[in-house]
Order: C-alpha cells, then structure tokens, then sequence
C-alpha cells in the first residue's frame, strides 16, 4: 500500500484483514487492477477496496466495516450489469464469485445456490440430472442479479422468471445481520426481492425450484434484413397464439460480413415434436437463410450465446417495453438496424407470456405482467474505435422507441442514467418498494441495479400530487366480440393522441375485473381537461365500436388489479 490511499480506506483495510478468511484489496496492490475490471471494457470504475469474500461470515464483516467507515456497499455476482454498478467508484466491493457452489435435488426438484455462481454453473448442475433451471439467455451472467431484478429467459412462457421461481434467499442485511427470506420468514423482503433488485442486502444464498422438461426443441431461423419487417408481422400474429410451451425470442445481429440478420429463436418445452407446426410456421414467413431447429439440452440450448459475449468488448445498452410488435414498433426496429454502426452490435427480442402474465402484479415486485416485448439493444465496439457514434446508435433508437413504450423499463438494463424510469417500472408496487427500502436500508448502504431511491420517489410523487387537479374515474364492459388485445392496441393509440392534444393529460392506469368489467383512472391537470374528454372519447365513433355499458363515475372496489399497457 503507498500514501495515495485515503486513510479512511486504510483503516477499514486493516480491520478486514483482522476478520477475513477471504483477501480486501486496495489500489495499490498487486491484483486490484484484474480484481475490478468487469467483461465491458467501457468500464473503467476504481473502487476504494474489494472483498473477495469466502464465506458468508466474510460478507457480514465487510459491510460492518464498511458502514463503520463510511464506504458505500456494492455487489458482484456474475459482474454483468453493464453499467459496472458492481464495481462502485469508490466504494466498497463484496465480491462473491469465489461463492459459486450449487446443490441439485432431485428427488425435490430444487438447487440450492450461492451467491456467486452464473447462470451456466446452475445450467450445468441441474443438466446431470435432466432438470433445467430458469435462466437468461448467456452463460457468464450471475443468476443472483437476475434473479433479482427479474429474470427473463426461454422458458418464460412455460415456467415464468426466474424470480418466480425462487423458494428462498439467504440475505446479509445493512447491518450485518443474516435473515432468511420466504414464504413463511420475513416475506415483505421475499416480496421486494422478486423483481426489486439488490436493494435491500447481500443475497449470498438462493433456493430455486428447477425442472424436467418432456422434451427440449430449440434453434435459430435466420432471414435477411430485407425480409425483417414481414417475418416480424408474422411473428407478432403467431406470438398472439403461442401455447405456454412455446416461447419466441427474435432479434438481430452481424452476419459473417457485418450485415444485420433478423433471428427467430423458438424454445418448445412439451411433448416430444409438438412444437414442429410452430417452427413450420415461422419458417414460412419468408425465405430462411438458415433453419437449425433440433432435440436438444438445455446446457446446449443455454450456450448458443455464449459468442455474444466478449470480454474486453465496449457495450452501452438501452431497453425499451412494447406492448406488442405493432407496425410503427417494427418500422423503427427495421430501420434502426438498417444503420446499425458496428458488426458487433445486437437487439434482442423477449416474448413475454404464458405462465409469467398469469402472476398477479401484487404477489411480487416485479408489476409488469401483461403481455409484451422486452427490446434489448446492445451497442458493441472495438475497444479501438471512438465509441460515440455507437453509443448514439443505442440512444436515438431507444428514443425512437419510447413513443411506442410502455412507462419504465426492465431495471436489469437500464443505464446509469436511467434512474428516473426505474420506479416507473414498478408500477403500482413502486410505494411499497420505497417503504421496504426504508426498512431495511435507511442509509442507502446498498445502490443496486436498479437503484430504488426513497428521496426521488418523494420528490416525484409531491409534483405529481401538485399536478394532478383532477381525477377521472370510469366503468364500462366491451361489446361482444372485441377482445383484450384490441382494446389495448385501440386504448394506447388514443392515449398518444390524448398526450399530443391536451397539455393536461397527466397519465392513466386500466384495471380488468374477473367479471370483465374495465376500469379506467385518469389524472388531469385541470378539470377543464377533464371535462373536455368526456363528450370527445365517448363520443367518438371509434370508441362506440369497442364500448358497452359506460358508467361514468367514480368507482371503489378492491375487486380491479391496476395493470400498466
């Protein structure tokens, strides 16, 4: 150690080394350098120390020490945020990937999982016994993040997240204290660990429920770009369909000579073959280059990105919520692609449906349970080259986007500078998230992915208290004939109308009764905005096509569960 590092630093150093089995680096030592970089080579963070921690005893100490000399607490797990939140500037790092073991039962159809350990160290341990673990779609990514923030994978439709299957988690809290979250054992910070991220403690231990598919179909169908915009119609019609079995994840990335090439990536999880007429069917919306759909293991499936991802590579990633591949989200897809500015770049498309729509939005944290595509774009770059006009690519095609959006964005992926839309994500599960934060970490020790700030959200909520004038509550039923999914292509496009029209339109939420019955809130400004949509929208003749029943006034009952389009 030399006199550059702050005493402070020094001083926790010291009382770490007295308490660990595992190594603190600091940096002037030798290995610090290795210990912080992270697979983005576009993140160059300099932590104050890093704990490579044994055990879980080692995590307890280091955030005692940590919060005895006021050093602010991240986490690595598999190290994959690609912002490097894990690796906080300055900060305290409790690095777990020497935590990384991972017990299959069997008999129970469970994996008992430490902190540390990637998606493929569980693929790879349930695969000995035919089981298959719900994961994300790369290897190296840390299934404790994740987890955490949500968890999409290929096995969504069938089994939902990977947060919906977690049993139990083992969580070093704020204070240095261990607890168990569950079910039955502290089961607000189970609720809040299920999609809140790692807001709230260090999670060094998971239970997870893993399964034994009848039988595993995947592959990759690949069309020219030429053909993206039709294969994507098409998509969307047999997305409307799909069986819980079968979920399709769709995207582009670089051919062999840097053109983008759209893929369609089916994952059937049934009986054996019944997925055969669903692959036949994407193979007939245009003309495949390539079609290598086939029996196979989830460890293999599990690797088909393995190339993907290339450590040392530079990345900056946006992310987007649609509610479905409608024709103006597919146009700015398409054209955005067509000026992709790096070979290496990507966009990833990830059919939510089935089994993960079917969790009500209160039962965890994770709000968004609609039906929808989660849109990944992965700028990617030599470390070489001048990453602006790369960065700018992700950027304006997200922006682009945002007019087609869904409010938030899947926390897992949102920047740095994203931390506006990260309780919007939430939804309704926003203020209880806040409260739990407050619970369980009222000094702010932890700032994860995604980062859940109290005093922001207080902030957003008394300007939106001061806004909102006026509330517009209203009950009605759809005529005979006209389903969900038309009411909600058909409700979005009038509330961007409405947003573009009337300066006083603040937002909106829609509830669906068991019954059928719909409730709308509305938040104006104003009651002059108010009173000006009610003859307008009911009395438009595209709205008397879909509505029945209207009752317009204010309504309160606990039978509706507010959803988010």
């Amino acid at each position: 150690m030399t006199s550059s590092t702050p005493e402070h630093v020094l001083a926790a150093a010291r009382d770490l080394r007295r308490s660990l089995r595992g190594s603190v680096l600091v940096p002037a030592d030798e290995h610090y350098d290795s210990a912080r970089r992270v697979w983005n080579g576009a993140v160059d963070h300099r932590p104050a120390a890093i704990v490579r921690a044994a055990d879980e005893h080692d995590v307890q100490n280091a955030v005692r020490v940590a919060r005895a000399h006021d050093l602010p607490v991240s986490v690595r797990g598999g190290g994959h945020d690609w912002g490097g939140r894990a690796v906080r500037e300055g900060g305290l790092v409790v690095d777990l990937r020497g935590l990384r073991r991972v017990s299959v039962d069997p008999v129970l159809g469970t994996a008992d999982v430490q902190g540390g350990a990637t998606s493929g160290d569980v693929a790879a341990a349930a695969g000995r016994f035919g089981l298959a673990p719900v994961t994300g779609t790369v290897e190296a990514v840390g299934i404790t993040g994740l987890t955490l923030g949500g968890g999409y994978g290929l096995f969504l439709g069938k089994h939902g997240l990977a947060a919906d299957n977690l049993i139990s988690a083992r969580v070093v809290l704020a204070d240095g204290e261990r607890v168990i979250a569950s079910a039955a054992e502290n089961p607000d910070l189970y609720w809040a660990l299920r999609g809140g991220g790692g807001n709230f403690g260090v999670v060094t231990n998971l239970r997870y429920r893993v399964h034994e598919p009848p039988s595993l179909a995947s592959g990759l169908i690949l069309f020219t770009l030429a053909e993206a915009a039709t294969v994507l119609r098409g998509y969307r019609e047999l997305l409307a369909e799909s069986p819980d079995e079968l979920t399709v994840m769709s995207g582009f990335f670089g051919g062999p000579d840097g053109t983008p090439l759209l893929f369609l990536l089916p994952t059937w999880v049934g009986p054996l073959g019944g997925g055969q007429r669903h692959v036949a069917r994407l193979e007939s919306l245009g003309t495949p280059i390539v079609s290598r759909v086939r029996q196979l293991t989830f460890p293999e499936l599990h690797g088909m990105f393995r190339d993907s991802i290339v450590d040392g590579r530079h990345v900056e990633m946006r992310t987007r919520w649609v509610p479905e591949m409608s024709d103006d989200v597919i146009s700015v897809v398409v054209a955005g692609m067509a000026e992709m500015t790096s070979p290496f770049s990507a966009m990833f498309l990830h059919h939510f449906h089935g089994a993960a729509t079917r969790v009500p939005v209160a039962e965890s944290a994770f709000a968004l349970r609609q039906e929808h595509v989660l849109v990944e774009i992965a700028a990617q770059w030599d470390a070489a080259q001048d990453g602006t006009a790369h960065r700018q690519w992700a950027r304006s095609l997200s922006e682009k986007l945002a007019p087609h959006a869904l409010p938030g964005g899947y926390p897992n992926f949102l920047g740095p500078d994203e931390e506006d839309r990260v309780l919007q994500g939430f939804g309704p599960n926003a203020d209880r998230l806040v409260a739990l934060k407050r619970r369980y970490d009222a000094d702010g020790v932890f700032t994860a992915v995604p980062r859940i700030d109290p005093a922001a959200h207080a902030a957003t909520t008394r300007k939106a208290t001061e806004m909102t004038a006026t509330v517009e509550t209203i009950r009605f039923r759809l005529r005979p004939g006209v389903t969900d999914a038309d009411f909600q292509q058909r409700n979005l496009k009038m509330q961007r109308e409405y947003m573009e029209v009337r300066p006083g339109f603040v937002s909106r939420e829609s509830s669906r009764g068991e019954d059928g019955e719909y409730l709308i809130v509305v938040h104006w400004a104003s009651v002059e905005d108010a009173d000006a949509t009610i003859g307008a929208f009911f009395g438009a003749p595209e709205t008397q096509e879909f509505l029945a029943a209207v009752d317009v006034q204010t309504v309160s009952s606990g039978r509706y569960q507010v959803i988010r389009y």
